[in-house]
């Protein structure tokens, strides 16, 4: 179904500047500038703008211009949704049968939406990929990524975002012959498909190593570079995780460091990457058992990498030093978190559904302000547009003002 409202001119003018493009921001580091951000929050907290119900689901929420993008479940439906980012009232949605049994009721669907030029992109949890003009929700054309895949879907279903290259759409498919794969944004058509890597949770990774663009994707026992351009394999590394379970996108920062990091004995680890001729060189700085991010995200800030460390007991936030994995400190102000950082804070929202700002550096955790926002599970990082903040949780979304 299709439902379609008119935009106010004036409003739209006004959240023309604002963008989120895709998982992770602009940037995929979940970090932005801080733009008229308050020092600190009343007692209160900060200024709910607007609340509306929601599906359920993890997907991500993608911001452009005037108006927010996310999915959710609800009937054995997958729903993409387009509302306006001043009111959260629908501008259209569009809804499809996807029927789905998520292992503990974790249905998804899980990916966020992508923008890039005139439309939007979405996949769901059993591979359905929409492309739509992002203004009205006409549909531009649709395809079953796994249709013709020689793999399965993952046990919670797709998870994985898509990323935009040149004219292309990077998506996993999973299996033998298909592990990744570009199809033409124009009109959904497959232009590569290749390798035997089994799928895993992680969204891939554009990085820039010495003058060669690369797309990193890590399995369910490896994390691999590839050339976006045409598919080759340039480099593989071990990466396992029991049952496949490799959720987290990795880092790449200063240095031609990528940091990656998954629970189910996975652990975290360090590579640096640099170009010997032709052939990528890949060298392991370090491994530790001992953190572990589960799922969500972290965040580089200098030398320091900051995320939750911990699975199924608990996850304090955690400074590891990139060059050495030496653990700087952990912090148990706050459960499982997703992280955003605006210019010299850090907007942490915790599982349980605590916003709050904070400061971190290598030699520990301020909490300035923190609210209770959401009463559901929060397992979606927020979305931080100029000085408007989108939070989803299980049952409902809301945009708070910063």
């Amino acid at each position: 179904m299709r439902r379609f409202w008119l935009l106010l001119p004036a409003m739209a003018a006004a959240y023309a500047a604002l963008e989120w493009p895709q998982f992770g921001g602009p940037n995929a580091n979940f970090q932005v500038p801080a733009k008229g951000l308050a020092k600190a929050w009343p007692n209160g907290g900060p200024k709910l703008l607007w609340k509306r119900e929601l599906g359920e689901g993890y997907s991500g929420i993608a911001v452009d211009g005037n108006l927010l993008y996310t999915m959710y479940r609800s009937l054995g439906e997958e729903r993409v949704l387009a509302a306006h980012a001043a009111t959260g009232k629908t501008v259209w949605e569009y809804s499809y049968r996807a029927p789905f049994n998520g292992d503990g009721g974790r249905h998804g669907p899980h990916a966020t939406p992508l923008v890039t030029g005139d439309r939007v992109y979405t996949i769901g949890v059993t591979g359905h990929l929409h492309a739509f003009e992002k203004k009205t929700g006409q549909l531009a054309w649709e395809r079953d990524i796994y249709g013709g895949a020689r793999g399965g879907i993952p046990h919670y279903g797709l998870a994985s975002s898509l990323i935009a290259y040149k004219h292309l759409i990077l998506a996993p498919a999973g299996g033998k012959g298909d592990a990744v794969a570009a199809l033409a944004q124009r009109d959904g058509g497959i232009l590569w498909r290749k390798h035997d890597f089994n799928a895993a949770y992680s969204t891939p990774l554009l990085i820039h190593v010495d003058g060669q663009d690369q797309v990193v994707m890590v399995f369910s026992r490896t994390v691999a570079g590839f050339d976006p351009n045409n598919g080759d394999l340039l480099w593989t590394h071990p990466h396992v995780a029991d049952y496949g379970l490799n959720v987290a996108t990795p880092l790449w920062g200063e240095g031609n460091l990528l940091f990656l990091s998954s629970a189910y004995n996975a652990g975290t680890r360090a590579l640096q990457l640099w170009r010997d001729g032709k052939r990528t060189v890949v060298k392991e700085l370090w491994h530790s058992p001992r953190v572990r991010l589960h799922h969500g995200n972290a965040i580089r800030i200098g030398g320091t990498v900051y995320f939750s460390s911990g699975d199924f007991g608990p996850a304090p936030l955690t400074a590891v030093d990139i060059l050495t994995g030496k653990v700087l400190w952990q912090d148990r102000a706050f459960p499982k978190a997703g992280l955003v950082r605006a210019g010299d804070r850090l907007i942490v929202l915790d599982e349980d559904g605590n916003l709050a700002l904070a400061a971190v550096s290598p030699q520990g955790l301020q909490v300035i302000s923190k609210v209770h926002l959401m009463d559901k599970q929060c397992w979606t990082t927020p979305t931080l547009v100029g000085n408007t903040l989108f939070v989803r949780d299980r049952g409902s979304m809301v945009g708070v003002g910063l």
